[in-house]
């Protein structure tokens, strides 16, 4: 152990072997201990490459989860070991058009299992009632890992000169990208406990959506949550695939196994609120009562609109597997046959000129019957909503998606509008519920106020794409972009202990 690892080694030995607790919040400067990547897909000849880097001095035990998105059962779990200032790169591609995802990586970071060159298949058996998890009522075919959402983990920080630490530390040759771990299997597998910490931040990631053919590339980045957790996440005879996002843990909560939330809200006051489930506090940080993006649709341009609309901790609500039985609030139905759980939204589409127009019926009534309609619904935990697409086909017009619902206007004249605009804006009311609102019950404050935040835990993006058919003579061109959601939180009091006291207020 050189100098520098001997003094990290006996100032954390002087703190208790641990880092500093924090609240669960998401970080809006990209870094965390777990990240969050909304979507992946190998649909419509596309492929999904993925980026994870450690900016930290200490190396990381990761756990790196592949979530099918109807229901988030996990279609590959590995551990992925980043030594300080690591970074590890991969690629979800299909086998064929009608068959599964699967895994690739060059990269030279320790894994377990071991990627082999010809890829690792992603697997059914966690929705299709194989291993530790009953069938889930949804389709059982391999199609369905052909698209979902990514969690990273940091399960765990690395002693600085350790057996770990030795293990999966490059050791370089002097090219450049020439470093190599040696990947000691069994120190890979049976992780000592004196081997790791308590994770710190320090991870950040990418995502890029790619169409070589096309010539189509959507990036994006991945969401970042500090302070998820105070204590290692590892055992040695399981490594670190216990880790899940349902274990968020805060030493100073009220509670046994509690967590504590930091959620800022849109009056400018930042609220600590302490959970008794780890889940809650997670959930509590993507809460929204709405959502606002943009759209295109010119027909003129070639250009379609696609939202891609993820409830990152859904299945803790509405997976039996968890839940042990029906829904739980924020969410209003459980996950079954035939493979939804369905939630109901409203969404409010604006032009670029003020122009509104409504996708529910109007709230005082048509004046006489209206129109049968359904509300809006979102069914999976990751949802491809396509906002007012030309024509109804089997899969979202940008990204293919057959995790898709519509955005269609209230016809008119019960909006007093022909319709929307092909460019705007759109508002998501993730409030509306079929009974009760939706609203997330059980964060306490430091005072012992009860609070409930409003809406439903969301992430995602909006993603277009144009269709240049006279780029130039002989040529078609395709451009296209991302845009990550922007929200808005609120919360509500039953009884305050007086009105100067209400935080929400």
């Amino acid at each position: 152990m050189n100098k520098a690892h001997l003094a990290i080694a006996f100032a954390l030995a002087a703190a208790g072997a641990t880092h500093p607790a924090h609240a669960v919040h998401l970080n809006p400067r990209g870094l965390g201990q777990v990240l969050i990547y909304p979507y992946y897909t190998v649909n419509k000849g596309q492929d999904t490459l993925l980026s994870v880097v450690n900016t930290s001095e200490f190396g990381k035990v990761t756990k790196v989860s592949f979530l099918e998105g109807y229901n988030g059962r996990p279609v590959l779990d590995l551990a992925v070991y980043l030594s300080p200032h690591d970074v590890w790169t991969a690629r979800v591609s299909q086998r064929s058009d009608d068959g599964g995802a699967a895994l690739f990586t060059n990269d030279r970071s320790c894994t377990i299992p071991l990627i082999p060159s010809s890829g690792q298949d992603f697997s059914a058996a966690s929705y299709a009632g194989g291993g530790a998890y009953p069938a889930d009522g949804g389709p059982t075919g391999i199609t369905r890992t052909r698209e979902g959402s990514i969690e990273v983990i940091a399960a765990a920080d690395i002693v600085p000169g350790s057996a770990l630490d030795t293990a999966t530390t490059h050791l370089q040759n002097g090219t450049p990208n020439g470093g190599v771990p040696a990947c000691t299997p069994g120190v890979l597998r049976t992780i000592a406990t004196a081997d790791v910490l308590a994770p710190s931040s320090g991870l950040f990631g990418a995502d890029s959506i790619v169409h070589v053919g096309e010539g189509t590339f959507f990036g994006y980045n991945a969401d970042a949550i500090s302070g998820f957790t105070d204590r290692a996440m590892t055992t040695p005879t399981d490594g670190m695939l216990g880790a899940r996002l349902d274990g968020a843990h805060s030493s100073g909560s009220a509670f046994p196994n509690g967590a504590i939330a930091s959620v800022p809200l849109d009056n400018g006051r930042v609220l600590a609120l302490d959970y008794a489930r780890g889940i809650d506090a997670v959930s509590a940080v993507f809460m929204a009562n709405a959502i606002h993006n943009e759209y295109l649709v010119d027909a003129g341009l070639g250009a379609a609109t696609d939202w891609i609309v993820t409830f990152p901790t859904e299945r803790f609500y509405t997976d039996s597997f968890y839940t042990g039985g029906g829904a739980l609030a924020p969410f209003e139905a459980a996950f079954g046959a035939p493979g939804q759980s369905n939630i109901a939204i409203h969404g409010d589409i604006y032009d670029r000129e003020e122009g509104f127009t409504d996708t529910y019926p109007p709230i005082n009534g048509c004046g006489f019957i209206c129109p049968g309609s359904l509300p809006v619904t979102l069914p999976y935990e990751v949802n491809a909503l396509r906002i007012l697409p030309s024509t109804i086909q089997d899969s979202s017009e940008v990204l293919g998606s057959l995790l898709d619902s519509f955005l269609f206007p209230y016809p008119a004249p019960f909006n007093n509008v022909s319709g929307p605009g092909n460019a705007g804006w759109v508002k998501l009311d993730l409030t509306y519920g079929y009974q009760p609102a939706h609203q997330l019950s059980g964060g306490v404050t430091s005072t012992g106020t009860h609070v409930d935040l409003n809406g439903l835990p969301v992430t995602g993006f909006m993603v277009y794409n144009v269709i240049n058919a006279n780029a130039q003579p002989g040529m078609l061109a395709n451009y296209g972009g991302a845009f990550p959601h922007r929200a808005n939180v609120s919360c509500s009091v039953v009884n305050p202990p007086a009105p100067a006291q209400d935080p929400c207020s």
